[in-house]
């Protein structure tokens, strides 16, 4: 963990705007390559989707997905400070801080829904207290998510991350494919699920891209 941490808030010999420019294929072939597995703390088997040890086979891909989406999100926020988490674009955006915990709380509530069976209503009070701003983000992420460092954020999505990578080793391929007829408008099953929470941070990394690039 120290190792990754240090990566993210120093700089390396990959830049971030070499690095952010690179495509998918150079990053088995160069440094991205290595500055994932940094990031990320594991072996040279960080470019390989597919089973990994201790889960079932289609829990251990997914589980490979979520390693390596991590640490390409986690990219452009290294050496961020405090003043640049807390940079609104304009007076309707969000700050890369709240998204950071909003990835955090959205991944929180998909435990919550995928592990105990609950919807957002279902949130225990502590839940509530510490994810409510950050899941709708908006006036209220505005005004109460600032003034954390980037240790702080790390810290949140690190803590939920381990908690969902130990519960999943309990879980099996039927479970992934278990169906809720009742989560959105189409059935989705826990694959569908968790493969959003890849997808979420997909989404998020593109912003935090475009909003470090507007930081002065």
């Amino acid at each position: 963990m120290s190792n990754r941490r240090d990566f993210i808030k120093t700089t390396t010999k990959v830049t971030g705007s070499t690095l952010l420019a690179l495509p998918l294929v150079d990053a088995c072939v160069n440094d991205a390559g290595q500055a994932l597995r940094e990031i990320q703390g594991t072996a040279s088997d960080i470019n390989i989707v597919g089973p990994r040890e201790g889960y079932t086979p289609h829990v251990g891909t997914l589980v490979s997905m979520l390693n390596w989406m991590r640490g390409v999100m986690l990219q452009p926020v290294r050496g961020m400070s405090v003043s640049d988490l807390d940079f609104l674009l304009d007076d309707n955006s969000n700050s890369i801080g709240a998204m950071l915990w909003h990835l955090a709380a959205t991944e929180r509530f998909y435990q919550i829904n995928t592990f105990d069976g609950k919807r957002w209503e279902g949130l225990s009070s502590a839940d509530e207290a510490k994810w409510d701003y950050a899941s709708s983000l908006g006036d209220n992420g505005r005004r109460h998510i600032k003034g954390y460092d980037l240790d702080f954020y790390l810290d949140l999505l690190e803590n939920v991350r381990n908690f969902t990578l130990e519960e999943l080793k309990s879980k099996d391929d039927d479970w992934l494919m278990i169906t809720d007829n009742n989560f959105w408008s189409d059935p989705t099953n826990n694959y569908c699920k968790w493969f959003h929470v890849c997808e979420h941070e997909s989404n998020h990394n593109g912003q935090f891209k475009y909003i470090r690039s507007r930081i002065v």
